[in-house]
């Protein structure tokens, strides 16, 4: 019997299976696919073809190509176009007139997204909003929870963050006259790519009372790792340090729940896996005590200001008491559009759901690496619960780059990190078990032809 996803996936800590000969076949990755009741999301999504990616006109341009490149740029929702268009007819015919009188009247529109947005990341509509890209929030929060002392100074983040996450906690030391030493970096143990959550608490334990904020990655971009929210948060808040997490790649990707966890704030990018387009609109999330400090300091805009005196134009700001007030400016429509398309479809599905389809995927992944490219050393943590879908790949060589270029050229779209590092992310709305098998098996030939 050919399991369905969620037999497939089982418990989440639960040890990969190793595939019998049949499995590895391609029939059998098409037989996954047959029972999976959440294949026909693919068909809402744009799939480039092997001859787009390829700017070849000899090259099929109706076969899709592999795409595992979800965790850097998600793909398209097809709702996506009609969304951006009603707005640009409403701004045709009704110019101005459209932040009342449009049919998604532009005044409120991030409105709409708080519910979907709470429901994604786990927390109440108050705590969230949709407002500017990661790293500008990212300050956006540094500005207001970050205010050392003398004592109180050092920020926390990893040492393989993403650099945006680096240059950001750098600049807000040097912002308050303090050297680039108040950033203290979590390395891994030696011969080790993955944090230890234990190395993470006994590393905030020692900082103790000159720990000022806890910022990591909620899941790794390199290496694909899920960091333990929930024990960090609690670690961090006991030695009376803020702790706040860069969602970028587990927003979409894995559930949350933020506001349960305790975490002071959040932030995220909506363009991987909330697939909403280059430069799309992010978000925040803020725990509602913090919202309803009226104490709190944190920089001013006009739509940060109470929404019954924001047109009074008077001069002093009156802070609404939600995430909102930490957004600046009235909300791009035109960027919120691809963003809203994107949610409806997660609201619709479940991230529980996606999840289930996402542990499968990944470990049938894994299960084909582990019997057919041995070579291949996977970084990202072995327990499906501590990753979502990419799996880091350390190749056998350091030619990465043609490589990427070879599988590129046979349809494969994944992405790389110098010098030896492939990522591969299967992502549960659109990507297939055929995806994986195709990919597995390609990578294989390339391999050992030296593609």
């Amino acid at each position: 019997m050919i399991p369905t996803v969620a037999e497939n996936s089982g418990n989440s800590a639960s040890p990969r299976r190793s595939l019998s000969a049949s499995d590895r076949s391609k029939e059998y990755s098409l037989a996954l696919d047959r029972a999976d009741q959440l294949a026909g999301l693919r068909h809402e999504f744009c799939i480039p073809s092997i001859g787009s990616i390829n700017a070849d006109p000899l090259s099929a341009r109706t076969n899709e190509c592999v795409y595992l490149t979800g965790n850097s740029l998600g793909l398209q929702p097809r709702s996506a176009r009609g969304l951006i268009e009603r707005e640009l007819t409403d701004w045709a015919n009704l110019a101005v007139e459209s932040h009342i009188y449009g049919r998604d009247p532009w005044l409120r529109y991030h409105e709409s997204l708080r519910g979907p947005l709470a429901r994604l990341i786990g927390c109440g509509e108050q705590e969230v909003v949709a407002m500017n890209t990661l790293t500008v929030n990212l300050h956006l929060m540094m500005l207001t929870f970050y205010r050392p002392t003398a004592i109180r100074n050092v920020i926390l983040i990893e040492d393989n963050a993403f650099p945006s996450d680096s240059y950001a906690a750098a600049s807000q030391a040097s912002l308050h006259g303090l050297s680039t030493r108040q950033v203290v970096r979590l390395k891994p143990r030696d011969n080790e790519v993955t944090l230890k959550t234990a190395d993470i608490i006994d590393r905030i334990d020692r900082l103790g009372s000159s720990l000022a904020v806890v910022m990591l990655g909620g899941v790794n971009y390199l290496s694909g790792e899920v960091l333990d929210m929930p024990a960090i948060t609690q670690a961090a808040q006991a030695q009376g340090a803020i702790c706040g997490w860069d969602l970028a790649h587990a927003v979409g990707n894995i559930p949350l729940r933020l506001h349960d966890w305790n975490a002071d704030f959040a932030v995220w990018c909506s363009y991987k896996y909330l697939n909403s387009g280059p430069g799309a609109v992010g978000g925040a999330y803020v725990h509602e005590r913090h919202c309803r400090d009226t104490q709190l300091i944190h920089p001013a805009g006009w739509w940060g200001n109470e929404v019954a005196q924001r047109f009074e134009m008077k001069p002093d700001f009156v802070p609404v008491l939600t995430a909102d007030r930490w957004a600046l400016s009235n909300p791009p429509v035109f960027s919120l559009a691809p963003v809203k398309a994107s949610l409806e479809i997660f609201d619709r599905v479940g991230i529980d759901v996606l999840r289930r389809k996402s542990l499968a995927l990944t470990g049938y992944l894994e299960s084909l690496l582990e019997a057919i490219v041995p070579e291949v050393r996977v970084l990202t943590p072995a327990d499906p619960a501590a990753r979502g879908c990419q799996l880091s790949l350390r190749l056998p060589r350091t030619d990465g780059r043609t490589l990427l270029n070879t599988l590129k050229a046979k349809g494969v779209i994944c992405d790389f990190r110098a010098p030896d590092i492939i990522r591969a992310a299967p992502v549960p709305l659109y990507n297939s078990f055929q995806d994986v098998w195709s990919f597995v098996h390609i990578l294989r030939d390339e391999l050992r032809n030296g593609g």
